[in-house]
């Protein structure tokens, strides 16, 4: 099984960035590249679209609002993976309040690729999503 991590340091509240992402549904709210996501199954399930039409379809597998973070599976997407799970967490920094730690992780089994071409690939997904997250708390 292969994994990867990306972190990065927002400039906002841990709270005010929960607030943002927290929703199992959000990601349009500040991922560009998801431009559509559909809730199904009480909330439990996202079907997302992708600019070029792509379908990716995820189950909620755990959430902690108190801790801020969720993890989600992989139903159905265009990726070279099987077995995937991915978990989004929002920690505070301590001995700050105006920002927050915002990881994106995730493990996998690649399927029809190598190892490090599906690390590389959601390696990049979550730092362009952390990016995008940040751009969008900044605006």
């Amino acid at each position: 099984m292969a994994s990867t991590s990306v972190s990065r340091i927002v400039r906002a509240t841990p709270e005010k960035v929960w607030a943002l992402i927290g929703g199992f549904d959000a990601l349009p709210d500040w991922l560009p590249y998801i431009p559509e996501s559909v809730a199904s199954e009480g909330g439990r399930v996202r079907s997302l679209k992708n600019p070029e039409g792509e379908v990716i379809v995820e189950r909620l597998v755990d959430f902690n609002e108190t801790e801020r973070h969720y993890s989600y599976a992989i139903l159905q997407a265009p990726f070279p993976v099987d077995g995937y799970v991915s978990t989004i967490r929002v920690h505070a920094v301590p001995g700050r309040d105006d920002v927050a730690e915002v990881q994106w992780s995730g493990r996998f089994n690649p399927r029809g690729a190598t190892e490090q071409e599906v690390v590389d690939l959601f390696h990049g997904i979550y730092a362009d999503g952390l990016d995008a997250l940040n751009k969008t708390l900044a605006g």
